[in-house]
């Protein structure tokens, strides 16, 4: 193989896990900063992700630049696919997370002690979505070893079907308290629905998951 050829591979396997593992940071400090309730946290954190989208498109040139320059064998190739199917996830995140973000600190304004409560009750969500980033990123650097990379997609499975157990219990309990909403109904509707979109972060990653497992071993795309 050429040397040239595996630099080039090589770095943009570490780009792509640059990538993730800032986004999962970036969680882990959005989680600390709403157990805070501390939304000048918050719009720090949003900052941290700013970047991701050029931090995609650089990555998406030097893979073009690959597909030119080498002729990658099936197995490099399948990576090179996926990761371009990754970094579009990536971009989607980096929206997902800012717009979590964004409209939490709208919520936290209100200065309802039921909607920080809710909100509160919220982040076992955001704490499967952690672990779930944390597989993920294990993923990435697993190697020759499919059976841990299948165990792990599970892992993030399982995890994802947790928010959704923990969201259905969340919705029963904000919808109950609607009726006593003394004119903040609305305010808890937008929760929900902020919260619900939350989800998607975690959906992404379980896709992330099933495209790494195509780069290591082929299948469907």
């Amino acid at each position: 193989m050429l040397s040239g050829y595996s630099e080039a591979r090589h770095e943009v396997r570490d780009k792509v896990t640059a990538v993730i593992k800032t986004l999962a940071k970036a969680n882990e400090d959005a989680l600390d900063a709403l157990e805070a309730s501390d939304t000048h946290k918050l719009e720090e954190v949003r900052k941290t992700i700013k970047g991701i989208n050029k931090q995609t498109e650089i990555i998406d040139n030097d893979i073009v630049l690959i597909f030119a320059k080498y002729t990658p064998e099936a197995k490099d190739l399948r990576e090179m696919v996926s990761y371009l199917k990754i970094t579009s996830a990536f971009n989607r995140i980096k929206t997902n997370i800012n717009n979590y973000l964004k409209n939490m600190q709208s919520m936290l304004a209100e200065e309802d002690a039921n909607i920080v409560q809710f909100i509160k009750d919220s982040l076992s969500i955001n704490r499967c979505t952690i672990n779930a980033f944390s597989k993920t990123i294990e993923m990435f650097e697993t190697l020759n070893d499919n059976d841990k990379i299948k165990q792990l997609a599970i892992g993030i499975d399982v995890e994802y079907a947790k928010t959704d157990d923990i969201y259905a219990l969340l919705e029963k309990s904000v919808v109950q308290k609607m009726g006593d909403a003394d004119g903040l109904a609305e305010e808890y509707f937008n929760l929900l629905k902020y919260i619900r979109k939350n989800l998607k972060i975690v959906d992404r990653l379980d896709s992330i998951a099933q495209r790494i497992i195509f780069a290591r071993m082929g299948g469907k795309l």
